[in-house]
């Protein structure tokens, strides 16, 4: 049977964040998560350098950089898949190791997220801009519900003005 899920269900937008492939491993002063350190609040997982170098060790390649032509074709993938699926894109950016987006849309974040690797990569590689079998983005990344107008202002205000030195 289906399950019809009613558009309150959603919060008003959510801020998407997902690194490219190699560019935040576990273990990592930065911090990170696993599935034991995934919880609002939780904890990031310690420093350990023996985790980061077997990371490291399990890499099938480089970690990936984007490069200006490789971020501009990840800008407009994600453009291109919010006008496909009526998704309200409200800000994004796009780093050499990382993106993210303030998108409002009436389906859950993993489907947002992971539309956005995919057609991010599917232009990529049509571009030609990365290798056909090179591994793109991390497995996975945050998916953070904005609930109201102030929480939506303030990560549209993170992911445009809090990222440091613009790349264009």
């Amino acid at each position: 049977m289906a399950h019809s899920v009613s558009l309150s269900e959603y919060p008003l937008a959510y801020l998407i964040t997902f690194h490219t492939y190699g560019s935040w491993l576990h273990g990592e002063a930065k911090g990170s998560v696993d599935d034991n350190h995934n919880r609002v609040e939780s904890d990031f997982l310690p420093t350990d350098a023996r985790r980061q170098v077997a990371a490291k060790n399990l890499m099938r390649h480089d970690a990936v950089v984007l490069g200006s032509d490789q971020r501009d074709a990840v800008w407009a993938a994600i453009t291109a898949v919010c006008e496909h699926r009526q998704w309200e894109p409200l800000a994004i950016n796009v780093r050499t190791n990382h993106v993210h987006v303030v998108v409002s849309a009436p389906v859950k974040p993993e489907k947002v997220m992971n539309d956005f690797k995919i057609w991010a990569m599917r232009k990529l590689r049509e571009a030609q801009l990365v290798d056909a079998e090179q591994k793109t983005w991390s497995r996975h990344g945050s998916t953070r519900y904005l609930w109201d107008e102030r929480a939506v202002e303030n990560a549209c205000r993170y992911v445009v003005e809090g990222q440091g030195v613009d790349l264009n």
